[in-house]
């Protein structure tokens, strides 16, 4: 069914002729409905909004990717950490230093992982898949496979359960824009591994680990064909969509979407250039997402990014970049003429709890 934009608005008090420029010394604020889609209110407020602090579990979530113990990161027996979850899906940390002993089969989810760092193979029934730093890997439902370790890995992964993620519809873009399908890796499948004997697969079913011992290798695929197999894509053949005149919000960057969730990057850009215009993201409360993201890498305005870091804001939650930036970024007119960023999002419909091994205070125990 059709969507139709609401033209009608109304306003009261002090406000600047258009949104997110010439603020003349105002401070904006927005409140907005399903991600940046739905209605909206802009405040035009005197202080900053996010200076604030909370009491309860309504507060930000930050981890350092870097430094989180995984089961995997010291046993090549082990297994992801999941970091935060719903009925929808669930967010993880894998920090494997070596390549897995045995198979592995999720029958919960779809999996989507992104390489923060580290470089591999991911082996399955369908062949080989090389990936590395800056690569998203998907890994369909059922698909029985395992991790190959060249360099040790610091992978950020989504575990969706209502339904395979898919490529959104990019309405006026083509069939090319903001990337192009050519750019998605395959599988290469190889010799079928025929040998008889005892092959142990891990099995994920509705939350627990069970073991199947098989007495052929999954891997003795001789063939296949179909519109359902792993990928790789890596983000430096995104194509960033960019205005001069106004700030994008995440939604227009939205690489993968699922039943209750979106994947999304930012990646670097030309800044919004036209006199006036807010260039850094504006103050926001978003009141229908939470937000969980990984700094990949790169800086913003000559301010380097924290590498590593995850970040999980509630829905409802003011987020955004603190007003001294707003004023440095505005003042600074054409010292920076790019943004430099490396951050990649996942927005989900449902609030997301943290995993118990994550402290009140938000750090994760050792």
């Amino acid at each position: 069914m059709p969507q139709y934009r609401s033209i009608h608005q109304v306003k009261q008090g002090r406000t600047p002729l258009q949104a997110h420029r010439d603020l003349n010394g105002l401070v904006e604020d927005e409140l907005s409905r399903e991600g940046f889609d739905g209605p909206t209110t802009l405040f035009y407020r005197h202080g900053d909004p996010q200076k604030f602090r909370t009491e309860g579990r309504f507060h930000n979530t930050q981890l350092d990717s870097n430094v989180l113990k995984t089961s995997d990161s010291v046993s090549a027996d082990g297994l992801p950490q999941r970091l935060f979850y719903n009925s929808d899906v669930s967010i993880w940390s894998s920090r494997r230093q070596e390549s897995m002993p045995w198979l592995f089969r999720n029958v919960d989810g779809d999996e989507v992982w992104f390489v923060h760092e580290g470089s591999g193979t991911l082996e399955s029934e369908y062949g080989a898949l090389k990936f590395g730093v800056g690569d998203y890997v998907f890994v369909p439902k059922g698909v029985t496979r395992r991790w190959i370790v060249d360099e040790p890995l610091n992978l950020f992964g989504i575990e969706a359960y209502g339904g395979q993620p898919h490529f959104p519809h990019y309405s006026g873009l083509g069939q090319h824009a903001p990337f192009d399908p050519d750019r998605l890796r395959l599988p290469v499948l190889g010799d079928a591994v025929t040998e008889p004997g005892e092959y142990r697969i891990r099995i994920k079913y509705d939350g627990d680990y069970s073991d199947v011992i098989s007495e052929t290798h999954p891997f003795d695929v001789l063939g296949w064909k179909g519109d359902l197999f792993p990928f790789a894509f890596n983000i430096a053949d995104w194509n960033v969509i960019t205005s001069d005149t106004i700030h994008l919000p995440p939604s227009m960057h939205v690489f993968l979407a699922g039943p209750g969730f979106t994947l999304l990057n930012l990646l670097p850009r030309p800044a919004e250039s036209t006199p006036g215009v807010e260039r850094a993201p504006f103050h926001h409360r978003n009141a229908d997402y939470d937000e969980v993201v990984i700094v990949h890498g790169g800086s913003a305005f000559g301010q380097p990014l924290p590498r590593g870091l995850i970040d999980h804001a509630p829905q409802g939650i003011h987020h955004g970049w603190p007003q001294e930036v707003h004023d440095a970024v505005r003042d600074a007119g054409d010292a920076y003429d790019r943004i430099e960023w490396e951050i990649i999002m996942v927005e989900t419909r449902k609030p997301l709890r943290a995993d118990s091994f994550i402290t009140e205070e938000g750090q994760a125990n050792a």
